[in-house]
This record gives structure tokens, sequence and C-alpha cells, in this order.
């Protein structure tokens, strides 16, 4: 649940980039980060685990409105992707808001993304939140490959594989040319907000 700071009429709201390793959270948050800079108070925090990398920034998304006349501080984190640091994802995700799920759109990685959302699901309901009710987007990333004749999948195996049963919106992106990396973020942004609106009343 987000965290209500009376002294600074803020709320921070805490979203988390979540998916495969190498499939696209970290790049982006990168992308975030060079674009809003300006906003951005903090500095990016890279807290390295060996191969892989957890980041997180805050920031103040002025244009996005308040919320019962607070103003909203948004906190971006990413999980380590590898298996191996399943303890470190769990610990990020507590006392998530928002969730933006980075699948990768290379066909080699199929299995991994429906392994990396459940576990997500399973992350989740250690905190007893469901996939189902929490503010939830879909991202397929690195759509760009198939024009370098990577093989791709096409949108219509992923939103089978990953969307059928959740609903949830989903973009079709390239983190690394910033394709929809922007709409993304603005859609969880406002579904999270939307979302706390009604539970803070």
């Amino acid at each position: 649940m987000a965290f209500v700071n009376l002294k600074k009429k803020e709320v921070q709201v805490k979203i988390v980039y979540y998916g495969p390793g190498r499939g696209g959270k970290t790049t982006n948050l990168e992308n975030i980060y060079s674009r809003f800079q300006r906003r951005i108070k903090t500095k990016m925090v890279a807290i390295k685990t060996h191969g892989d990398r957890t980041l997180f920034f805050d920031f103040l998304p002025f244009e996005l409105g308040k919320i019962r006349g607070y103003d909203v501080r948004i906190q971006l984190y990413t999980v380590p992707g590898q298996v191996k640091y399943n303890a470190t994802r769990r610990l990020v995700l507590r006392g998530v808001d928002g969730v933006v799920f980075v699948a990768d759109s290379m066909a080699v990685r199929r299995e991994k993304n429906i392994l990396s959302l459940k576990n997500l699901q399973e992350n989740l309901f250690t905190y007893k939140r469901s996939i189902f009710k929490i503010p939830l987007v879909l991202q397929y990333n690195k759509r760009d490959l198939a024009k370098e004749g990577i093989p791709v999948l096409p949108i219509a195996v992923l939103e089978n594989d990953l969307n059928a049963q959740l609903k949830a919106p989903s973009f079709e992106s390239s983190a690394l040319k910033g394709v929809a990396v922007v709409q993304t973020m603005k859609k969880i942004i406002l579904l999270t907000m939307t979302f706390l609106e009604k539970e803070l009343k």
C-alpha cells in the first residue's frame, strides 16, 4: 500500500518493473531516467548482485495530478531477472502498488516469459496480493528485432501466453529505441493512481 507522508502532503507510489532476465527492464528505467532527468531529484541507484542488478529512482510526475489533494511521488524499481535472485525479487515487491511486466519478444525466450509471470504471481501471493487485482501493464519488448531477422513471437502468441486471463493493457515496445516506454509508464501510473484513489477512500 502506498506510503502517505502527512508532513510533505505526499503519497509515495511504488511501481516495479518485473520480467525475465535481459528482457529490457533496466533499459526501460534508463530511458525514463534520461528523458525526465530534470524532474528527478535523486540519482539512479543500482544495487548490484552478481551478474544482475536492481535499479531504483523516484520523481514527481506533476502533469498527472494529485491523489486526494496530495502530491504523488513515483518510485520506480526493477528486479533482477535471474531465477537465483528470487529472494531479492520478493523483497523489491514488498509494498508494491503497480507492476509493469516486461516480456521478451524473442521466440527463444517464450518459456522464460511464462515462468517469470508465474513467479510474479507467486511472489505477490507471499504478500497476500493477487496478480488479478493489482494495477498491471504488460510490455512486449524487443519488437524491433524482427527487422534484424531475429525470430520474434507474434503478438497473438504473447497475448495468449501471458494475457489471456489477466486482460491487462499491453504495449508493443522497443525499450532500446524508446518506443512505447513513456506510454507504458504513464499507463501504469494512471492505473495505480486510480486504484489508490479508491483505496484511500
